[in-house]
């Protein structure tokens, strides 16, 4: 059933929905990733990068709605239950158990990388179906790369520089 008729070509709607559930996927594992970390980090930056999450926790969800409501417009139903998100989620994710910061800060680099490098290719993939839906890709990715930084600047000094 469609509720909403698409402004959309049927190919361009199909590359642009996929893109846009991917990617609330991710935005929704990674939030999710935020909290799990948010709860669990302890030693001696607690304070800092427990902020810090909460950061990256609001960004992921609020760029998973905007997302969302843009698949909806386009006559695209969201799907962001539970079991989907379960399903289908490809993010480096968290153990269970306490996180030392230092855990906290390289599985954040990692995760907003492989979101970032997620997001990139269906930028790329969003070019021509729908310009709209690519800025707005490119929009998260910006903010998802300064995030990525923020986290990647707590590893300074390390041994391999």
């Amino acid at each position: 059933m469609t509720v909403v008729k698409s402004t959309l070509p049927e190919e361009a709607l199909r590359v642009t929905g996929n893109a846009l559930q991917e990617t609330l996927v991710d935005l929704l594992g990674l939030s999710l990733i935020g909290k799990q970390a948010h709860w669990n980090i302890v030693g001696p930056r607690f304070r800092s990068i427990h902020l810090q999450l909460d950061e990256v926790v609001a960004a992921a969800r609020g760029y998973a709605d905007t997302v969302a409501e843009r698949a909806a417009a386009l006559g695209v139903a969201p799907d962001g239950r539970p079991e989907t998100i379960a399903a289908t989620f490809a993010l480096p994710g968290t153990k269970d158990g306490w996180l030392r910061d230092t855990e906290v800060v390289q599985l954040l680099v990692e995760s907003l990388e492989a979101a970032v490098g997620r997001l990139r290719e269906r930028i790329d993939a969003t070019e021509k179906a729908d310009p709209v839906t690519q800025d707005l890709l490119i929009g998260i990715t910006a903010d998802l790369e300064k995030q990525r930084w923020m986290f990647e600047a707590e590893n300074w000094p390390r041994d391999d520089r």
